[in-house]
């Protein structure tokens, strides 16, 4: 089937600088490449960056990737996780929820597409590596362009709420102190985005928060190790994921329910006090903690954060824009955070495509168009259900396991997701985007 439109000719292959080499940022490049634009993806690590835990491809996102032509590569990378099961503190299954592999209806909470981070990111850069400029350890520390009062803007500094037009460069201002001029900047650097923070109104707070923080870490596979997710609870309003990806590794999640400074500050300090804290939080929690604290000390990779989402009404002022989760971070609890950077890149970078001389039009277009389906997403995160699943004693979590337990037996879980008529974002469709253009030179696209 073919996906792409014409819409009249496009004269205009624009300068655009994508801040970030994540997901979003590498989808981002793909489509404006083929779009005829040149794209430099100014990454801040100093290479590929290739880690993290396991993601999922759901609903839009899956058909995203499959018009990108790369649906074969990700299924030859797919992790096994055959279902879910909610564990005692022996270890014993007490309710198991498998992947719904029908292909009609609801994925449940494994997906049929689940693959890690690395591999994922892997893929995209294999596929737009000829046609992108790629800096790595070059950061955006900031930007000025010219907005519709004619007022310089730099990072920090506060912007009004009226979005500027679009005329004149904008400059970006890299780590290394160095600047260049550009059509468009896409600020596509993820939950902490420094761009956001320069378009937004000082002052601003973006996030919506949950009260649930998270930290996740590999440690060595056990033969007891299986290709079922292990979820294990603890009073306190404390959770345990165990899930393996490999032959030799295994992936430990610790997810707790607080709220207090405490736990919001702790992900922004260094690695060593981080880690601290959670073998604290967990020091009693039983099953196979201290494997999985011990196994944290040596582990070759270890992430911790808060769980939020980005909400704000501004995804672009001028010629500068946020994509990703920089712009409407839905939380991993969404289930959709990647599928929904994938889908964002695709319709931004088509309303580019389309309007590449008359960017406002574009930009306010990818506004209309993505924002249905991102507070679809959004909503999908509903505090009350999330606190049932960190329940604060014993005997909630002993009626949590009872109720889903039988509701197992029944295959209540099973017979929901293949009976939905939708996956998450519901039955928002990933819009036509125009016909590429013929693919540039690498000569023509980065000229010395």
């Amino acid at each position: 089937m073919a996906h792409a439109q014409r819409s009249g000719p496009r004269t205009k292959s624009l300068r655009v600088l994508v801040a970030g080499g994540g997901i979003a940022g590498q989808a981002l490049a793909f489509w404006l490449a083929r779009g005829g634009h040149r794209v430099t993806v100014a990454e801040r690590f100093p290479a590929l960056s290739a880690a993290g835990a396991q993601v999922d491809l759901r609903g839009q996102g899956i058909e995203a990737v499959e018009r990108m032509g790369l649906l074969d590569a990700v299924r030859g990378r797919l992790v096994d996780e055959a279902g879910v099961a909610f564990v005692d503190a022996h270890g014993r299954p007490r309710a198991t929820i498998m992947a719904n592999t029908s292909g009609r209806g609801r994925q449940s909470l494994t997906s049929e597409y689940e693959i890690m981070r690395g591999d994922l990111v892997r893929i995209l850069h294999d596929a737009t590596k000829d046609d992108v400029e790629y800096v790595f350890g070059l950061g955006v520390d900031g930007f000025d362009q010219d907005d519709e009062h004619g007022v310089g803007r730099a990072a920090g500094h506060a912007a009004g709420h009226a979005a500027g037009h679009a005329a004149g460069p904008v400059v970006g201002h890299f780590s290394d102190g160095s600047s260049r001029e550009f059509d468009l900047l896409v600020g596509a650097d993820g939950q902490g985005s420094r761009i956001r923070r320069a378009l937004l109104p000082e002052g601003l707070d973006p996030y919506w928060r949950v009260g649930i923080h998270m930290a996740y870490w590999f440690v060595p596979r056990i033969a007891s190790d299986g290709n079922i997710r292990d979820t294990y609870m603890v009073p306190g309003g404390r959770q345990i994921m165990r899930r393996s990806h490999n032959p030799t590794e295994t992936q430990v999640y610790f997810v707790l329910r607080e709220d207090s400074e405490e736990a919001s500050g702790v992900h922004r300090e260094p690695v060593e006090r981080q880690q601290e804290f959670w073998a604290g939080r967990f020091r009693d929690a039983g099953w196979q903690t201290e494997r999985f604290v011990e196994g944290m000390k040596a582990s070759p990779f270890f992430y911790s954060q808060e769980i939020v989402q980005v909400r704000t009404d501004t995804w672009s002022r001028g010629r500068v824009v946020l994509a990703g989760d920089a712009a409407h971070c839905a939380s991993p609890y969404s289930g959709m955070g990647v599928s929904g950077a994938l889908v964002g890149a695709y319709v931004l970078a088509g309303e580019i495509n389309r309007h590449p001389d008359d960017l406002p039009t574009a930009l306010a277009n990818y506004d209309t168009t993505l924002r249905p389906f991102v507070d679809e997403i959004q909503g999908e995160v509903n505090p009350r259900i999330l606190r049932l699943g960190l329940p604060m004693t014993r005997r909630a979590i002993d009626a949590f396991l009872t109720v889903t337990g039988l509701a197992t037996a029944l295959r209540v879980p099973d017979l929901v997701a293949r009976l939905s008529g939708e996956d998450r974002g519901g039955d928002w469709h990933l819009p036509d985007v125009p016909a590429p253009l013929p693919t540039l030179s690498k000569f023509d696209r980065f000229p010395s």
